[in-house]
């Protein structure tokens, strides 16, 4: 082969290499979908690990509303037994474990990443829509109070099996009922009293 020929041969090529790529993209346009770039805060602090953790916030396009409930999702792994007590953000009134303390084994990983949630904010301060941050205190009994920032990550794509937290119990109001009055004193109270007998005359 000639110089020449090689340098058409080659030239050639340049020109198919966009091309062809060109082409390939779009043939694939239409299967192309867009993830998040973080599946949530990761951070290790006094030996405890927090992996993947994000709020579940709302489809995209929309908001929780204040004094709505939100689902957090995470796993944790505590280099010795420990145990997560409670959690308590600005972004809501009160936090639930819904199934109380998290007990934590050593150089375990413990799952609290869906699709329930096990972490629930109840009474949203403000409205919260995906691709904003939540600050969260975790409480560990060993370990102490570990102060992260999460996403809130829209449902969607990943996150579309994930479940809503579960609606909040109302509490029955307190009764109170008056105290019964015993039988054996009121009759004792009805009945003269055996020293109050009539005088002789």
């Amino acid at each position: 082969m000639t110089r020449w020929n090689r340098r058409l041969l080659l030239g050639a090529v340049a020109v198919l290499v966009p091309v062809l790529a060109g082409c390939e993209a779009g043939a694939n346009a239409p299967t192309i979908e867009f993830h998040p770039a973080s599946f949530g805060t990761s951070e290790t602090v006094n030996g405890v690990t927090i992996d993947d953790a994000f709020v579940l916030g709302p489809v995209p396009g929309s908001a929780l509303p204040a004094g709505g409930q939100a689902g957090v999702f995470l796993s944790i792994e505590a280099d010795n037994n420990d145990q997560l007590t409670q959690v308590t953000t600005g972004a809501a009134s009160s936090v639930q474990l819904v199934g109380g303390p998290v007990s934590l084994t050593g150089n375990s990983v413990t799952n609290l990443s869906g699709p329930q949630p096990q972490i629930v904010l109840n009474g949203l301060t403000s409205a919260l829509s995906g691709g904003q941050v939540v600050t969260l205190q975790l409480d560990f009994s060993g370990a102490g109070a570990i102060s992260i920032q999460v996403p809130v990550e829209p449902a969607a794509y990943d996150y579309t099996s994930y479940s809503p937290p579960p609606s909040p119990t109302p509490s029955a109001p307190a009764t109170t009922s008056p105290m019964p009055i015993s039988t054996a004193s009121a009759s004792a109270s009805a009945s003269p009293s055996p020293s109050a007998s009539p005088s002789g005359g």
